[in-house]
């Protein structure tokens, strides 16, 4: 079981991979988006604000999210980290992502540009 800080953490270093990355922000500048991160088997939750090209990380909830993303705290740390592929627990059910179909593949494929598969 990772901590609210190791998701706190994996999240930090996914956003500072994402704001170093001008491809990736180029691509996205016009995907303004929020994203809740929520762990399931501790209280952690975390959201995401892209606007822009530019990603901010902030700490809590927020109101009327675009992409919701659960899962357990080690998944969470883990896919953010780039150390597991989202695809393999998204499939299996562990990692759960509500919004549209195409917000959810766009994060998906941010997660490849970034880590690769």
């Amino acid at each position: 079981m990772a901590t609210h800080s190791e998701i706190n953490e994996s999240l930090q270093a996914f956003t500072e991979n994402f704001n170093k990355n001008d491809r990736l922000k180029l691509m996205n500048k016009d995907w303004n988006r929020v994203v809740v991160v929520k762990a399931t088997d501790i209280e952690s939750v975390h959201t995401w604000i892209l606007k822009n090209g530019v990603l901010k990380l902030n700490d809590g909830l927020t109101d009327d999210p675009d992409l919701t993303v659960i899962s357990d705290s080690e998944t969470l740390t883990d896919v953010f980290y780039g150390d597991l592929t989202p695809i393999e627990p998204y499939n299996n059910g562990t990692l759960r992502i509500i919004g549209t179909e195409d917000d959810i593949t766009r994060l998906d494929f941010i997660c490849l540009m970034m880590w690769g598969e």
